[in-house]
């Protein structure tokens, strides 16, 4: 009975080498089939039990034949998972130990003074199998450690190419959309450029032809954008005292709430107003260089003509800024005779010069000492071809001369955005030029001063 308990001890070790090899192994999760298979390896052990005490055979081959069927199964295991490296390992420490006690065993069966003649001999190869199987088993626990440290690494390192992936994904999102928005807003810009150049392209051609109603309705486009945003601010600004009202009567009253809709009306109607009188000046513009004319040429006294223009842009300026003081010089030819001319359309030329050299003194006087003295000057002489001239200086901020041969182009200014239109200079230059057969030249030093030089054939 003894001999039989000891299968059941082998049995019981058996269960103890299936759970640590199917743990080590990770059996259930690389081959589930195979490790519910090896849930079974009591039923030889059962069975040889089983077998001895029907017949009464004690013996301890029994045990032997258990023990190298253990040793057969965890070969077949190990052969079938041996991709893994581990395995691998624990199949090279098996294997010896394995073939000692298959050897032993056929000895044994068939001879037993052959076993206990080379019983030394079986003894130091039981024990060299031993320290052949500790050995590895150690060395696959090792590579077990190493492969899983190895597998956390691969783990971060794939948690964190999903998260960089992510991040591409949700950067290439917000680039995607980003750039939608700016194809949407070039579009819309290039749609912006063409119709300008369409409006600029009918105002040149308005100012060519010299009919009020082509200009009319180019300026009537231009001042749309003004006009637009007034709309629109007034518009807000009723919702706005909508929801300040609606505050009002709230019994829980936000007061910073109240103050910040007080904030942003205040903001819209300063934009209103200074979009209200953009639009009145290129109302005033518009007016000034379409008023009506008869076209006709009389004698025109210049010299009476240059100081009543004088006078009228040095009072419109004053009447704008009181503080603003400039010296008038004038120097008339008493021998200056009457042209031929439109009187009203030389008018409107010598206001755009006078009123640009005053806009040039002032620019220049916020800029330079208490003593600086703005003067404009205005000069006409009799030339010995007959022909007249007109000069006109100032001591202003002059006009660089990188930009000095753009000065009559239409649209073309040196002013800031919304204090000029670009068309005064064109304009005069057209009427002195086209209109009346003359020349308009330009003489400047950057931050010195600039003059404009009229001639007119008598």
């Amino acid at each position: 009975m003894e001999v039989n308990a000891s299968i059941l001890i082998s049995v019981g070790l058996a269960a103890i080498v299936v759970r640590s090899m199917r743990k080590f192994l990770d059996l259930p999760i690389r081959t589930p089939h195979l490790s519910r298979l090896l849930g079974y390896f009591w039923v030889p052990g059962l069975i040889l039990y089983l077998f001895s005490l029907l017949i009464h055979w004690k013996t301890d081959r029994l045990d032997e034949i258990y023990t190298l069927f253990l040793l057969a199964m965890v070969v077949g295991v190990l052969v079938r998972v041996q991709h893994y490296r581990p395995a691998r390992t624990l199949l090279l420490a098996v294997v010896p130990y394995a073939l000692y006690a298959l050897i032993e065993l056929l000895s044994g069966a068939l001879s037993t003074g052959f076993l206990h003649e080379y019983r030394s001999l079986f003894s130091n190869s039981q024990g060299f199998a031993t320290i052949w199987l500790v050995t590895f088993v150690l060395i696959a626990r090792k590579q077990k450690k190493q492969l899983e440290a190895e597998r956390v690494v691969r783990e971060a390192e794939e948690k964190e190419r999903r998260e960089i992936a992510a991040q591409n994904a949700q950067l290439e999102r917000l680039v995607a959309e980003r750039t939608s928005s700016l194809t949407q807003q070039t579009e819309e810009l290039q749609h912006a450029l063409e119709e300008l150049k369409t409006t600029q392209a009918q105002l040149i051609q308005a100012e060519k032809m010299a009919s009020l109603g082509e200009l009319t309705a180019g300026i009537a486009h231009e001042i749309q954008n003004p006009l637009n945003f007034v709309t629109n601010f007034s518009d807000v600004s009723a919702e706005l005292v909508q929801e300040l009202e609606e505050e009002q009567q709230r019994p829980d009253r936000d007061h910073e709430l109240e103050a910040e809709l007080l904030a942003d009306l205040r903001q819209n109607l300063q934009k209103i107003t200074h979009h209200g009188q953009r639009a009145a000046s290129i109302v005033r513009g518009m007016l000034e260089h379409s008023r009506a004319s008869t076209g006709e040429r009389q004698p025109t006294d210049l010299n009476v003509l240059a100081d009543e223009y004088l006078r009228l842009a040095y009072h419109g300026l004053r009447a704008k800024d009181k503080t603003f003081n400039a010296t008038l010089n004038t120097h008339f030819d008493p021998s200056l005779v009457k042209i031929n001319a439109v009187a009203q359309d030389l008018g409107r030329v010598l206001l755009n010069l006078f009123t640009n050299a005053f806009y040039a003194v002032q620019k220049r006087k916020e800029a330079s000492p208490p003593d600086f003295a703005p003067t404009v000057s205005v000069a006409t002489r009799q030339l010995p071809n007959g022909s007249v001239e007109v000069r006109v200086r100032d001591n202003g901020t002059g006009i660089p001369a990188s930009v000095r041969q753009k000065i009559f182009q239409p649209f073309f200014t040196t002013k800031p955005t919304g204090e000029g239109t670009g068309l005064g200079l064109s304009l005069s230059y057209d009427i002195v030029t086209k209109a009346h057969g003359g020349t308009l030249e330009v003489e400047s030093e950057e931050g010195q001063g600039t003059e404009f030089i009229i001639t007119l054939p008598a």
